[in-house]
């Protein structure tokens, strides 16, 4: 590749772009189109078959699997969405911060994030969901406290490249604030990288949303998530495999689209691209 790939050219995050509006659109509008209540057993129809009334099947307790995994869709995308925006607002904060003040704060900030960095980020989670208590919510929070060491770290490495430039000591010499340089001068420079990292870190808390829930520690039953629905299809393996397989094909397809997205961001606004 001879010069940078235009992104609205690419069709791969065209394509990645358009499924995960898809997914999207489906979590949103997902209530209103389920055929059926998700949480309302019928065990005249337990374990039923795909078949035309219920496209996916039904469950042990005779739940419509399609209906479950709209709301499902709307549960997960909200969690792992929100988780991301808890990491995106402290993990900004946190490395811009310690990249500008430097010294003393700058080194303890990162040897604490160090220690943290030292425990896989599901154990993590799983601590704080553990001492705040099994739920949707804490779930949520606990995966967005859980990113942030690495999230913040990043953050870091490219404002302590922004915060080196030539405007902002010219702009530290006309007497701007810490906060306003902060603020209008190092935050847009970084935009890019937040934009990157953000997306990428969504397929992440996906995937950690669906475990903790997998594990019971995230959305509790009867609410329909995809972790907790492919937990619940696991021990029907063999007696109806349509209860692990969709939720679990669904996770898979939209971390997948979430990751080949990222890349074709940092593709697009990684600058050494223009040489290869």
């Amino acid at each position: 590749m001879t010069m940078k790939q235009d992104i609205l050219k690419s069709k791969a995050a065209k394509i990645s772009f358009c499924v995960l509006l898809v997914i999207v659109l489906l979590g949103i509008i997902g209530p209103w189109i389920a055929p059926y209540n998700p949480t309302e057993s019928n065990f005249d129809k337990f374990l039923q078959q795909p078949s035309m009334e219920n496209p996916l099947g039904t469950d042990a307790i005779g739940r419509d699997l399609l209906s479950r995994m709209l709301y499902g869709a709307r549960e997960t995308l909200m969690v792992a969405v929100m988780s991301v925006f808890i990491t995106f607002f402290l993990g900004t904060l946190l490395g811009v911060t310690s990249a500008y003040i430097g010294g003393i704060f700058d080194n303890v900030m990162m040897r604490i994030m160090d220690v943290l960095l030292s425990l896989p980020g599901i154990l993590l989670a799983l601590a704080i969901v553990a001492i705040l208590g099994p739920s949707q919510i804490n779930a949520m929070i606990a995966i967005g406290i859980s990113s942030i060491p690495s999230f913040a770290r990043l953050i870091r490495s490219a404002a302590l490249t922004v915060k080196t430039s030539g405007y902002i000591e010219a702009s530290y010499a006309a007497g701007s604030s810490h906060r306003w340089i902060m603020v209008n001068h190092i935050v847009p420079n970084i935009t890019s990288v937040l934009i990157v990292y953000t997306t990428m870190f969504v397929g992440s808390a996906i995937l950690d949303t669906s475990a903790l829930g997998f594990i019971g520690m995230g959305a509790q039953p009867p609410t329909p998530e995809w972790g907790t629905m492919l937990s619940e299809g696991k021990d029907y393996l063999s007696d109806a495999w349509w209860l692990a397989t969709f939720p679990g094909l669904a996770i898979t397809v939209i971390v997948l689209t979430i990751n080949i997205l990222g890349d074709e961001l940092y593709e697009f606004f990684d600058p050494r691209s223009k040489h290869r």
